[in-house]
């Protein structure tokens, strides 16, 4: 049975636009990968600018204005200058709330870019670093099976969309990471897992359209639901 994630009332409200953003967008199933990660990263992109605006230029503060300027560039459509500008920001301000944000980012923009191991091992310097925030932990560990899933490792994929979902099971996407578990248990094979998914899906969301997706593909894939 999982642990539940007890929030600190920083956590909660660093993480209220992004679970409120998350939360209204919960009907959208398709490429779901690409739209949680784009939402928290958005998130960071307003979180920037507000660090921008609410910076004097000093040394304390030189990591969030060249992140806000990292994110401007993203912004704009400018990607690679993005990644280069967040770059600079981990590797000179390591550990700082900049830092972290950056490093997520990165995640991301190499996902976009379809440089999957340069997104993985982002994800997991993330992982290692941060602890603090678990929607951003889930995200990360979901965009870590999103790559591993489009490099077609779904034996990977599957055990990295678990992991995002014991991250935060009381999440907004917790839904959807167990139901890309299913579909990669279900691609390698493990009808096992692939049944124990589609019941935690069954005793979670039964009535959603996650539920519904969930038995659709269960069956599509020419298989049939356990015994209660």
């Amino acid at each position: 049975m999982q642990q539940k994630v007890k929030l600190t009332r920083r956590q909660i409200k660093e993480d209220k636009f992004t679970t409120f953003m998350l939360t209204t967008k919960s009907q959208i199933l398709e490429n779901w990968q690409f739209f949680v990660i784009g939402i928290v990263a958005l998130a960071l992109v307003i979180t920037a600018v507000i660090y921008f605006v609410n910076s004097q230029v000093s040394a304390g503060q030189e990591g969030s204005v060249k992140l806000a300027n990292a994110m401007g560039s993203f912004r704009n459509g400018n990607t690679q200058l993005a990644i280069v500008g967040l770059n600079e920001v981990v590797d000179d301000y390591s550990g700082s709330p900049a830092a972290e944000q950056a490093t997520f980012m990165l995640g991301k923009l190499n996902f976009d870019q379809r440089n999957y191991a340069e997104s993985i091992r982002f994800y997991e310097m993330y992982l290692s670093k941060y602890k603090d925030s678990p929607l951003r932990r889930a995200a990360s560990e979901a965009g870590i099976g999103a790559a591993h899933e489009n490099l077609g490792e779904y034996d990977q994929a599957m055990k990295a969309y678990l992991k995002a979902y014991q991250e935060y099971p009381d999440g907004p996407m917790a839904g959807q990471y167990e139901l890309s578990a299913m579909r990669m248990a279900i691609k390698t094979g493990d009808t096992g897992t692939a049944r124990q998914e589609l019941k935690s899906i069954k005793e979670n969301y039964f009535g959603t359209d996650t539920y519904t997706q969930a038995v659709r593909i269960f069956y599509e894939a020419g298989l049939t639901e356990a015994p209660a």
